[in-house]
């Protein structure tokens, strides 16, 4: 791994474009959105669930970075949009569950296609070399998404 902190220029030359590509199509990724009416915060919750299944409001908190009583007020938002449902915990009657409900699941859907399909009309202004790099690159992204 390289050590950015004292090293090689390209390397972090290379960090500092994907970063800032990252971010530019983070953005522009962010418009493409089905329901205006959710926050960014919300969909990136519905798409946690949608992930990982169903959790505690504290296990969501936890995996979106956000403190507790934020994540309890992102709960209430989208139980009352109807896009989950506060169930008992199995195992600890003082915790409920968030599940995402069927609403959830299909704009999650539409979401993901008209981004997949904003990025494939994007995607064809590249040449065949480019595509075959960014096609090796998707697993090295994902990863870094998620560790």
């Amino acid at each position: 791994m390289p050590d950015l902190s004292h090293g090689d220029a390209a390397d972090a030359a290379a960090v500092n474009a994907l970063r800032s590509a990252v971010m530019r199509l983070g953005r522009r990724l962010k418009h493409q959105r089905v329901d205006e009416s959710l926050s960014p915060t919300e969909m990136s919750v519905l798409g946690t669930l949608a992930r990982c299944g169903s959790a505690t409001p504290g296990e969501l908190a936890r995996k979106e970075h956000v403190q507790p009583p934020s994540m309890t007020r992102i709960v209430a938002l989208l139980e009352a949009k109807g896009l989950v449902r506060l169930e008992p915990h199995p195992d600890d009657r003082r915790q409920k569950v968030v599940t995402q409900t069927e609403t959830a699941e299909a704009m999650l859907e539409e979401s993901r296609r008209k981004r997949n399909a904003w990025l494939a009309a994007l995607a064809e202004g590249l040449d065949e070399d480019e595509w075959a790099k960014l096609r090796d690159a998707a697993p090295v992204l994902e990863k870094l998404a998620h560790l």
